[in-house]
């Protein structure tokens, strides 16, 4: 009699999860909230534009690709992709006129680079140089693995290891020893924003996110971003596994120390083992209610962490093409940018605010209507406890239209407010009710020194046997290709526990 896993919540992790645990022999049932998979990688469609409601950036397409060759599975035939070049342009809102375009190409980057500052070239080798050699430590010794007790990290090969990472800097000053350019330097370390923390605070390490776009490229996906999770869910039932669409799991049982299975429409559905993908701060909250099985994450603990930046989402249909704009991935920097970081993470309302467009019917016009364009437009904002203003009609105007007014200055977009046929927007809020993002914090728990590795909420409860966890607030962290791996080490995690398979 095959073991049966309940799976909660069909993001990314989720779904990457069933599908390993299926392969691997287990009778596996997946329970969504929503009608959809994909949690926040998912879809929106108005007026016959299709809009990728989340992630949006193809990094390491290697990991996207591993969860289908893993099952014998082709994923050319699945997940068509094509690499951008270049990844994308970037804009300062005091020099409209003058984008850099960002290549993978070594030659075209080096020219980009001497473009911006001849004086920091050398620098910025030296930095891919550097980072380069913290990233191989960090893919092979600790994005991969487990820490599930003390020992694992604190032991002499791997503090050594860890060592070679130079945790004790960020990004902005590890930056700042190779690079002066203020421009340069924002074009490299902004990036950390899209696992939702400022260069300000983020360990340096995370500068390793530009540094794979440089060197290994950006990708995109026919059809979008979403095609990954319609293929992974059809992976997953061709494999034999089960889904259920609108089912609000309203508890993780525990018995005895011990999942049982979870509760949904005041009903048990029994299990041998359970992984949650939900929110680990929102599931430690709401769905494991035996006080014992949560260990050290009380609900005072899960209150006093650190949560990522929010992000505030337009989604325009368009009246026609822009053909003006040549890139798919396009950043628009405030020349403020230190003060706009600053204000994110204190809460203020934005007045000096950098946003990324991106135009994914520029790939595959089969996402918008014939003839027309869909913009997606991202602006990192505060989370819900730490904005000090609330999300209304009023806050949303503010910032579309501020947005609309940054755009006019930029070739090709100068008359975009009146090309509008169709819109709509996700707020903190909503990231907070459709995804149960704790405090609408879109990247989870905030990846800080103290937040991350070993001293990150781990796969396996440590208070409670037979359930896991995965997603963006575990251990190894979010962004796409991060919470694959984290369905990676969850289910290696089970599957050597169950079979019983000793720890060294």
């Amino acid at each position: 009699m095959r073991k049966k896993v309940i799976v909660v919540g069909a993001g990314v992790a989720g779904l990457a999860s069933a599908i390993r645990l299926q392969h691997a022999g287990y009778q596996v049932e997946l329970y969504e909230k929503e009608s959809k998979p994909g949690g926040k990688m998912n879809q929106i469609e108005i007026d016959g534009y299709k809009f990728d409601l989340g992630p949006s950036i193809v990094m390491m397409p290697e990991l996207y690709r591993e969860i289908f060759e893993l099952c014998g599975r082709n994923p050319d035939d699945y997940i068509p992709m094509e690499k951008l070049d270049p990844i994308y342009r970037a804009y300062f809102s005091d020099m409209p006129d003058n984008p850099f375009d960002i290549s993978s190409d070594l030659t075209e980057l080096t020219k980009t680079i001497e473009s911006i500052s001849e004086e920091d070239t050398e620098g910025f080798f030296k930095y891919l140089h550097e980072i380069y050699k913290r990233f191989i430590v960090a893919k092979h010794d600790i994005l991969q693995r487990p820490f599930r007790k003390q020992t694992d990290f604190y032991n002499l090969p791997m503090l050594k290891k860890a060592m070679k990472l130079k945790t004790f800097d960020t990004a902005d000053q590890f930056i700042g020893k190779y690079i002066k350019n203020e421009r340069l330097k924002q074009l490299i370390s902004f990036q950390t924003l899209y696992i939702g923390i400022s260069p300000i605070k983020s360990p340096s390490f995370y500068t390793m996110i530009p540094m794979i776009q440089f060197l290994y490229g950006v990708w995109f996906i026919k059809g979008g971003m979403y095609t990954m999770a319609l293929a992974m869910e059809r992976l997953f039932k061709e494999l034999g596994g089960t889904v259920y669409y609108n089912k609000n799991v309203q508890e993780i049982c525990v018995e005895n120390h011990k999942a049982t299975g979870i509760m949904v429409d005041d009903q048990k559905a029994p299990a041998d083992l359970v992984v949650c993908n939900a929110d680990f701060p929102y599931a430690m909250k709401n769905l494991v209610k035996d006080p014992s099985a949560k260990g050290k994450y009380t609900d005072r603990k899960i209150d006093r962490m650190k949560y990522s930046c929010s992000c505030f989402l337009l989604y325009l249909g368009m009246d026609r093409k822009y053909e003006e704009v040549e890139h798919v991935h396009n950043f628009i920097f405030n020349e403020k940018l230190d003060q706009n970081l600053q204000d994110i993470f204190d809460g203020k309302k934005l007045t000096n605010a950098s946003f990324y467009v991106y135009i994914a019917s520029k790939m595959d016009p089969s996402l918008a209507p014939e003839g027309k364009d869909g913009l997606y437009i991202l602006m990192p904002v505060s989370n819900v406890a730490s904005a000090n203003y609330e999300w209304n009609e009023e806050t949303i105007q503010y910032y579309r239209s501020y947005i609309l007014n940054e755009l006019k200055k930029l070739k090709g977009f100068e008359n975009i407010d009146h090309e509008i046929v169709t819109e709509t927007c996700i707020t903190p809020l909503d990231f907070e009710s459709k995804f149960n993002a704790y405090n609408g914090a879109t990247f989870g728990l905030q990846p800080t020194l103290s937040q991350s590795n070993h001293m990150r909420p781990q796969s396996k409860a440590t208070h409670c046997d037979n359930l896991y966890f995965t997603g963006s607030s575990t251990h190894p962290g979010a962004g796409v290709p991060i919470v694959l791996l984290s369905a990676k080490i969850t289910t290696q995690e089970l599957i050597k526990d169950d079979q019983g398979i000793l720890f060294g």
